[in-house]
């Protein structure tokens, strides 16, 4: 297990070789620990990649003390949308509402993180990066999907019902899912709220302490084997607490 306080290196992938660590890392863990799939996947090599990747930045949390890739992020600016023709997350909502905005939006995904560095600070060190480029790039509102492991949607009826109730994205954010799985299963005076929040993914909780919103909808993904929620982030909304630590003082 790797010490409290490692020291760690952020950085965006600038070689073939730091891209394929970033695969190598996500197969490890959407592939061999959640049981994903996907055209491009290669099993041979233990790399989970596809079509989007040459499009994306792949932001990259490397420990110091053995040069391992541990964490990582997916980013996609509107830019560099526009160059492959759509967002990773068009396949799953529909995201109009964000694309007419005039606002500068980023996509944020294949967040994940090597088990043993789960916990510790390694997910900080990456949020701190995330802030430095979203402040670089004058971004606005952020964006992405989030996973639930599993496509069984009673056992995740309390969770998804949780946050349809509480955290729904205002209408100007409100992206719809396009094979839409309702999210409202459970009326909210029948909830079970603290056994709901635990069943809620650490990411998905962390953008909610930020102010994060949820789409409208639920995406069940069989080729991953998870089921979906599109997490929205307006940094224009936070407020000063939320802010402190989503800029990390700067």
């Amino acid at each position: 297990m790797p010490e409290p306080k490692q020291d760690f290196t952020v950085k965006l992938a600038e070689t073939e070789e730091e891209l394929c660590a970033a695969q190598a890392l996500r197969y490890e863990v959407f592939v061999q620990e959640l049981g994903g799939d996907g055209a491009l996947v290669d099993h041979d090599a233990g790399l989970e990649r596809d079509r989007f990747d040459p499009y994306f930045d792949h932001m990259l949390a490397i420990d110091n003390s053995n040069g391992q890739v541990v964490g990582v992020y997916r980013l996609l600016r509107g830019e560099q949308a526009e160059k492959i023709g759509q967002f990773y997350s068009d396949d799953e909502y529909d995201l109009t509402v964000l694309q007419n905005s005039g606002r500068r939006i980023l996509e944020l995904g294949r967040s994940c993180l090597h088990k043993d560095y789960r916990g510790g600070t390694a997910m900080y060190h990456l949020w701190n990066g995330l802030s430095q480029y979203v402040l670089s790039h004058k971004i606005e509102v952020l964006f992405g999907t989030a996973s639930f492991h599993g496509t069984n949607i009673d056992a995740l009826a309390a969770p998804l019902s949780l946050l349809h109730h509480n955290h729904l994205a205002p209408e100007d954010l409100r992206v719809r899912a396009k094979a839409y799985q309702s999210m409202d299963l459970i009326p909210a005076e029948d909830l079970d709220r603290r056994a709901a929040m635990l069943q809620i993914p650490a990411l998905i909780k962390a953008y909610l302490r930020l102010g994060g919103f949820i789409g409208d909808g639920a995406f069940v993904d069989h080729a991953f084997n998870t089921t979906d929620v599109c997490l929205i982030l307006d940094t224009a909304r936070m407020n000063e607490r939320q802010r402190k630590i989503y800029v990390g003082g700067r």
